[in-house]
């Protein structure tokens, strides 16, 4: 019996690409059955991209860099290369086809892509033609991805994530639910294998 875990998570979050990635790393581990709900948490930036230091103040950015120093540790510890964006863009496009990639079965594949391309690659995820193309290098076929992203079926589909993660009490990304049991925030390979091992030994209980 499968392990379902939804995870509710936007592109342009570093602490999701490492949640992800522990759960991608654990997988072979336990039998997961991993659902990613792309859950949008900055529709004001631009699709173009803001530079950061135009969106923060110079307090802010001194807590950004203290920030960093903490998520740049945090992904180390699990062999994960990642960099600070230099610009704060708009994640829809990139979600939208993220749901697209989700019905032709390459959601975890797109999903790591797109992460790798925006926190190590510095490219900008709200560029549609961009985020075709690295629908492309996964499978897909570019002209479809460039169409789901403008489509209002996928525009829809996370509207209709949001709503469901507000009726889950979700305030943050990323949220796990490990069964109906919330997870908030990025947490160590260590920490989560733990869980997910109760969280078995709990599913073959009442099986």
């Amino acid at each position: 019996m499968a392990l379902k875990i939804t995870m509710f998570s936007d592109f342009v979050c570093p602490f999701c690409y490492i949640g992800f990635e522990v759960m991608l790393k654990l997988k072979p581990e336990f039998n997961i059955d991993l659902e990613w709900r792309g859950y949008q948490i900055h529709p004001e930036w631009p699709a173009e991209g803001i530079p950061v230091e135009k969106a923060r103040s110079a307090s802010d950015m001194d807590t950004r860099q203290a920030i960093w120093k903490r998520i740049t540790a945090m992904a180390e510890a699990e062999g994960l290369e990642i960099k600070a964006p230099s610009v704060f863009t708009n994640s829809h496009a990139a979600l939208a086809a993220c749901e697209f990639a989700r019905e032709k079965g390459k959601a975890e594949e797109f999903e790591a892509r797109v992460f790798r391309a925006y926190f190590v690659e510095g490219g900008n995820i709200g560029d549609a033609t961009l985020v075709a193309r690295l629908g492309a290098e996964v499978g897909l076929d570019q002209t479809e991805v460039a169409e789901a992203v403008k489509s209002p079926r996928y525009a829809m589909r996370l509207k209709n994530n949001a709503l469901a993660a507000h009726q889950r009490g979700v305030t943050g990304v990323p949220t796990f639910f490990i069964g109906e049991y919330p997870l908030v925030g990025a947490q160590s390979s260590d920490v989560v294998r733990q869980i997910l091992q109760r969280a078995s030994e709990r599913l073959i209980a009442t099986a």
